[in-house]
């Protein structure tokens, strides 16, 4: 497997993956049109990059409102202790998923960060209520490793993988 970097990554492939950002439910044959593709160009350059691990997977961009729940960013700072490998797994694993579940809490992202915090997770959660209960596993999970969580909710994206928000109404009400 070849390890890819930006300035390695050959124009088609930047081209198709640019594409796949922002249809990747469109027909194949769409895709690789854009493109200046074959169709069978097009499929092989998709095939290489998901075995690369270019490409992790494909989601759809749902409004999470018509399920009643809300988005929030939750910024964690560590304490300087090392984290041990226990504490790693539990981060790099579904344990955090099936811990958040029971709490009615869906991650959406979790990523590890270099500023002023160093673990940002995005998750779902009907109100603030259950946010903080998650705030509270968080730390009852990791003692000794949380210095302190910020929880902000998100109100409106703007653009969120690539895709602008439909619903510009909001954002015009928002900044009324």
């Amino acid at each position: 497997m070849v390890k890819h970097t930006k300035e390695h990554i050959p124009k088609d492939e930047i081209k198709l993956l640019s594409e796949l950002q922002k249809n990747s439910n469109e027909k194949l044959d769409l895709i690789a049109k854009r493109c200046g593709f074959s169709r069978q160009k097009a499929w092989r350059l998709i095939k290489e990059l998901e075995d690369n691990k270019l490409i992790w997977g494909y989601t759809a961009i749902t409004n999470h409102e018509i399920f009643n729940q809300k988005q929030f960013m939750m910024f964690v700072k560590r304490t300087n202790k090392p984290l041990d490998k226990k504490i790693m797994e539990k981060i790099d694993s579904m344990d955090l998923e099936n811990l958040a579940l029971p709490l009615g809490v869906a991650i959406e992202s979790s990523c590890y960060v270099h500023g002023n915090y160093d673990w940002i997770i995005s998750f779902f959660a009907q109100d603030i209520t259950q946010a903080k209960a998650f705030c509270n596993l968080l730390y009852t999970e990791f003692p000794d490793a949380i210095e302190k969580i910020d929880i902000q909710q998100i109100l409106y994206f703007v653009r969120d993988h690539f895709i602008f928000n439909p619903d510009r109404k909001k954002l015009y009400d928002l900044m009324d």
